[in-house]
């Protein structure tokens, strides 16, 4: 298995990968699946100041990873929420945690020490939706909860609440060096 940067190319394996997550799920709460144009453009914007990594294994990607700004002013520059999607054929195989080990380094060289995962989190044990998968997932990578919204969001005809998780990459410098777009690193 490779981890590389996605490229717009990859638009249309990505949006295959990710479909499924709006459609059958409530880890997206997308209610629509994004056009190949639509997907291209996050790509690009993404890429403009953070990675975006796509695991491939015999030239087919099987899963992709990204961080995004936490929040838009410059203070934050030094933390970013993660979003990670594999493949329905290819979980549990070590590919997400791949891929966010990969993420994690470059971010690291980009001066982030925080990460942040938004995930959803249903009350019921049987929920067609939605499993505790990702709550377990960033568990093990040594994600902690920070905090909940509680019923949040409204699909599938239920509502569901999200869980903000947190990790730290490393000790925070008392003077951080400056964020470092991903192209410049």
């Amino acid at each position: 298995m490779e981890i590389r940067t996605v490229s717009i190319k990859d638009a249309a394996r990505l949006l295959e990968i990710y479909a499924p997550y709006v459609e059958k799920t409530a880890v997206s709460f997308e209610y629509d699946v994004p056009t190949e144009a639509e997907f291209e453009s996050r790509i690009s914007k993404t890429l403009a100041e953070y990675p975006y990594l796509a695991a491939e294994e015999n030239g087919v990607i099987l899963g992709y990873a990204y961080a995004s700004a936490f929040h838009g002013r410059q203070a934050y520059k030094h933390c970013v929420e993660t979003s990670i999607y594999v493949a329905q054929e290819a979980r549990c195989r070590g590919i997400g945690r791949a891929l966010y080990t990969a993420l994690e380094e470059i971010l690291f060289r980009q001066n982030v020490y925080t990460l942040y995962a938004c995930v959803t989190k249903t009350d019921q044990a049987d929920d067609a939706h939605l499993t505790d998968g990702s709550l377990r997932f960033h568990d093990k990578l040594g994600y902690k909860p920070v905090g909940e919204h509680r019923q949040c969001g409204y699909k599938f005809e239920k509502w569901y609440s999200v869980a903000w998780l947190e990790k730290q990459l490393g000790q925070k410098p008392e003077h951080p060096e400056p964020f470092v777009p991903f192209p410049q690193l």
